[in-house]
């Protein structure tokens, strides 16, 4: 039976939790030298930013059709996660189809340069981070988790560890879909370059252990198969990751937990000594 002591102990947690999560919710407009053009991005900063102290930073991508304001206007409970796991969260604009990569079609699309490079130093120097990639971590949803290890694979110097949520990790199973011909051309006149851009196919660029990455993907999803043969892959090249899978669809349902997840796996990689 509940008594009123208890029901009091609920309140007082009830009134604790809303006053002790105080992440700070900015939307910042950086530039793109690349692309000559300024973006918007969502930054989430914790209660204790003001101590003084670097913060690990933790980019969240979101997926196609999608913009920056995906994660906190659909996802609410990503408002509290900055203070919950201590770090910066920066939500990029992905201009809702890019696939984060820079388009050998469209020289006027580089999003992998503008997230990998542009991106992360204008977030060192407006904000007090760990400028290294021992306190950066990237991922995202669906597109955003294709995005997300793509360029943690090309970029192993800046990202220390990724991960992805229902994520398109094998693009060439759908090659009429979600506006990848508009920016690598037709799979069919242009195979190679599926191929080049698909991240499956990365995974001879990771030395194994080199990185810390979780995968997670809903049995529902019409993206598991890609994710379990991307696992598979891994264990056979003997590379180390999470992976979780679990019953789910592609919706906002799932990645409202599955981002729970991925934010405990990246503080775990932050708090790893050396």
């Amino acid at each position: 039976m509940i008594t009123n002591r208890i029901l009091r102990i609920f309140s007082l947690l009830f009134l604790l939790h809303q006053t002790v999560w105080a992440t700070k919710v900015d939307t910042v407009e950086t530039y793109s030298p690349s692309m000559k053009k300024t973006i918007k991005a969502v930054v989430l900063t914790p209660d204790s930013y003001a101590a003084g102290k670097e913060f690990p930073v933790v980019y969240l991508l979101h997926g196609h059709g999608g913009f920056y304001g995906d994660w906190v206007k659909k996802a609410p409970a990503t408002r509290n996660l900055a203070d919950t796991y201590q770090a910066i969260i920066v939500c990029p604009d992905g201009n809702a189809s890019s696939w984060y990569f820079d388009s050998p079609v469209d020289p006027s699309s580089k999003y992998e340069t503008y997230v990998a490079k542009e991106l992360v130093a204008w977030v060192d120097s407006h904000y007090k981070t760990i400028k290294n990639r021992k306190g950066r971590a990237i991922t995202g949803l669906s597109m955003g988790g294709h995005g997300a290890l793509y360029l943690a694979f090309k970029h192993q110097d800046v990202f220390g560890a990724a991960g992805s949520m229902s994520g398109g990790v094998d693009i060439r199973p759908f090659p009429n879909n979600w506006d990848m011909a508009k920016w690598l051309g037709t799979y069919a006149q242009n195979p190679e370059r599926w191929e080049q851009h698909t991240v499956i196919n990365l995974l001879h660029l990771l030395t194994p252990g080199s990185q810390a990455l979780i995968i997670d993907c809903g049995t529902d999803d019409f993206f598991f198969r890609v994710n379990t043969n991307l696992h598979q892959k891994m264990l056979d090249m003997n590379i180390a990751h999470d992976y979780i899978t679990r019953p789910g669809a592609h919706n906002w349902n799932y990645w409202n937990n599955a981002v729970h997840y991925q934010m405990l796996f990246m503080r775990m990689y932050f708090d790893r000594k050396g």
